[in-house]
């Protein structure tokens, strides 16, 4: 298992709505993230900044990550959730992945 921290901003006059989505995803979408086998995935919200989380139990992200860019309904769910954000900007990437400092078990 790996564990992702990611960063991303969020257009603070969209945040309500970014919640609002957040509390009833679109039909499909969880279930598509739960097969690209991402477990244990929060969101959290702090100021101008969202902060996810996630453990990934497979075995190729990047193919994961192709799978679920290529799905119908992942792509309607961010042609909702992207107007709210802003990406901080390094090579194209939305989220940007945060380096683990520490972690206790």
């Amino acid at each position: 298992m790996q564990r992702f921290g990611q960063i991303i901003k969020v257009i603070p006059e969209k945040l309500a709505e970014y919640e609002r989505l957040h509390a009833n995803p679109m039909e499909g979408v969880n279930e598509m993230i739960k097969a690209c086998n991402i477990r244990n995935y929060s969101i959290y919200n702090f100021g101008e900044y969202l902060f996810a989380y996630f453990e990934y139990t497979g075995t190729d992200f990047d193919a994961d990550m192709a799978k679920m860019a290529a799905d119908e309904n992942t792509r309607k769910w961010w042609a909702c959730t992207d107007p709210c954000q802003i990406s901080l900007g390094y090579a194209g990437q939305k989220w940007l992945n945060m380096k683990e400092v520490y972690h206790l078990d």
